[in-house]
């Protein structure tokens, strides 16, 4: 609260007047209203994510998951309003592909997976692993660099 100055409730407002983008507004004004019960339930949902994750990480190495919901769209664009013909009720629902990686603060390398036919990389892959396997996950990454060939769409 410092950095911005003034009290929690008038927060939203002083990022609006530093034109701060709405976005992110949205994101203080909703956290203000984020119940202790909200937030443990939360908590809650975490564990058991890490828990599915940890039992996978017995069985695997290293897991993948593509890097994004959505090939790159217009740079005019705050973000994709839809994502295969579901509308987006969040900015951030279009990459929340992102997330179960994110949210654990697992280790994660993003490659390209292909090649689009303007010659830019248009979609890749995450690839993440358990946590302090940051080595071997840039050692896969780099394997999976210089061996596999990218093929153009």
């Amino acid at each position: 609260l410092e950095c911005i100055g003034g009290s929690e409730g008038d927060i939203p407002e002083r990022l609006k007047a530093r034109n701060v983008k709405p976005e992110a507004v949205w994101e203080c004004e909703n956290g203000l209203g984020v119940t202790s019960q909200q937030l443990q339930k939360a908590v809650k949902v975490v564990e058991a994510w890490a828990c599915c994750v940890d039992e996978l990480f017995q069985t695997y190495d290293y897991l993948v998951l593509p890097s994004s919901q959505v090939y790159p769209f217009d740079a005019t664009l705050d973000w994709p309003k839809s994502v295969a013909g579901k509308s987006m009720d969040t900015y951030h629902r279009w990459m929340e592909v992102m997330v179960p990686v994110t949210l654990l603060g697992l280790p994660c390398v993003t490659i390209p997976a292909a090649i689009g036919k303007n010659g830019l990389h248009n979609i890749g892959l995450q690839f993440f692993g358990p946590k302090n396997a940051d080595a071997g996950l840039l050692s896969l990454a780099r394997w999976y660099h210089a061996n596999i060939e990218i093929k153009m769409n």
